[in-house]
């Protein structure tokens, strides 16, 4: 991976949940070529097999392990054997969460007709396990990790965490309660962890794409076909750059937020990184 900005992570242990992921994936790639040796978890520990070989592949050092950042247990082993092979944890990116179907509505804006169609999920047809699935994936996915992992950064000169918001933060995006509600709580936590442990050097900060074609939300972007569907157009129609965007367009944000020469007197702030979306109005 070609970076135009790389800190010196070198001696860094960096922690990404997440990490077989479209983005997270690029975050791992990146912190290793920064010179981290990086810690890719994953619930398919088979998935973040394939980021560690192509991170080896580039020279980087990295390992694999299957996690549930809904356990405790879980996460507790997955500590125990980063730190045998690694040490303790500088860098923690919380990047793992997602949305479910049983959590979205069908419909942008209520129809009363909805509650009489069969075929048709509305507000009232919300599944409260949907709901309180994609919530939990989201925030308590991010209070467990940095429960199990802060621990190594109390005291710890230049310990970092990164959160991953998101655009729905700032405002909730139709469709999708669950989720924008939880990376509002995203948004909320981080100010909350910085302010906590401010007086121990630990500092919290987090991402908040725009909007990125990934695995998760490739069925709501893009027919069977390949064409773009009516949200697509949609979404780029208020997105002043007019297109989507890459991956590689989160690393500078990334590294600068990792890198405490350049944002040493940065914590509790939430970055968008979203093409001007944040600031059109759509007039």
């Amino acid at each position: 991976m070609k970076l135009s900005y790389k800190p010196d992570l070198a001696g860094k242990v960096a922690v990404v949940t997440g990490g077989a992921g479209i983005l997270c994936g690029a975050f791992a790639k990146a912190i290793a070529a920064c010179g981290a040796k990086v810690a890719i978890l994953d619930l398919s520990e088979e998935n973040a097999q394939r980021v560690v070989e192509e991170i080896r592949a580039e020279g980087g050092e990295a390992m694999a392990v299957g996690t549930n950042v809904l356990e405790k247990d879980s996460l507790k082993a997955a500590h125990e054997a980063i730190k045998k092979a690694y040490g303790p944890c500088d860098i923690l990116i919380n990047g793992a969460g997602g949305n479910n179907p049983r959590a979205t509505t069908d419909d942008e804006f209520f129809d009363p007709a909805t509650l009489a169609d069969a075929e048709k999920k509305s507000f009232f047809d919300l599944d409260p396990a949907g709901v309180s699935f994609v919530f939990g994936l989201n925030f308590t996915g991010t209070l467990l990790p940095t429960q199990e992992f802060a621990l190594d950064m109390i005291e710890n000169p230049g310990a970092v965490i990164l959160n991953v918001s998101s655009m729905n933060a700032f405002t909730p995006l139709t469709k999708i309660p669950a989720y924008s509600a939880a990376k509002a709580a995203i948004s909320n936590f981080t100010q909350w962890l910085a302010v906590h442990f401010a007086k121990t050097g630990i500092r919290v900060n987090a991402i908040a794409p725009g909007f990125f074609s990934t695995a998760q939300n490739k069925a709501l972007l893009w027919n069977p076909d390949g064409s773009p569907t009516a949200r697509t157009h949609k979404i780029l129609s208020q997105t002043p750059m007019g297109r989507f965007g890459e991956p590689e367009e989160l690393l500078g944000t990334l590294m600068w937020l990792l890198d405490n020469e350049a944002s040493g007197f940065v914590t509790g702030v939430v970055v968008p990184v979203d093409g001007g979306f944040s600031a059109y109005s759509g007039v």
